[in-house]
């Protein structure tokens, strides 16, 4: 738990030191920037929550989880989230589906919104997105839970490349902004 947390605000955290070096965000006027950053880099972990308590409230982990929950074992169900995170299929967040559909919502917030809030978040939240991908990739090899439900399947380096792209947009996006 404690390394995929220090990989995520790692990441975000060299991320959002070079839009701000690039964006000249260091005045007090944006620190709603880096606030939304730090919600949105959390916030796609409430995918497993609505897995626990929504999709599979009858696995054996979510149903371990609730308890732990229910005891207010914050810390322990938290860790029992990220130690069986591989055994979630199905997530809503963490399919290609919804990172295409929040790429386009991304740029549109990026582009047409004032609101360096909502800028960060959603910034945060795509990138949270690609880092989970990388970690798939180096784990297993592959994307295969992200491409569920689709009539093709995306061999290592298709899968790399759909990484790349996909990283790079939210590069540009965020750097552009």
């Amino acid at each position: 738990m404690k390394r995929e947390l220090f990989i995520h605000f790692s990441f975000w955290f060299f991320f959002f030191v070079v839009i701000a070096v690039i964006n000249k965000y260091f005045a007090l006027p944006y620190w709603s920037f880096w606030l939304g950053g730090l919600v949105g880099i959390v916030l796609p972990d409430v995918d497993h929550l609505i897995y626990v308590y929504f999709i599979k409230p009858t696995d054996l982990t979510s149903q371990r989880i609730s308890y732990l929950l229910n005891k207010k074992a914050l810390l322990r169900s938290v860790e029992l989230v990220y130690e069986a995170k591989e055994e979630r299929k199905g997530l809503i967040f963490h399919t290609i589906f919804f990172q295409l559909i929040f790429f386009v919502l991304t740029f549109w917030m990026l582009s047409s919104s004032g609101s360096y809030f909502g800028k960060g978040l959603v910034l945060s939240f795509i990138l949270h997105l690609s880092i989970d991908q990388l970690k798939d990739l180096n784990d297993s090899k592959s994307l295969e839970n992200w491409f569920t439900n689709l009539p093709f399947k995306l061999d290592l380096a298709q899968s790399k490349n759909y990484w790349k792209i996909s990283t790079a947009v939210i590069l540009l996006m965020g750097i552009f902004m």
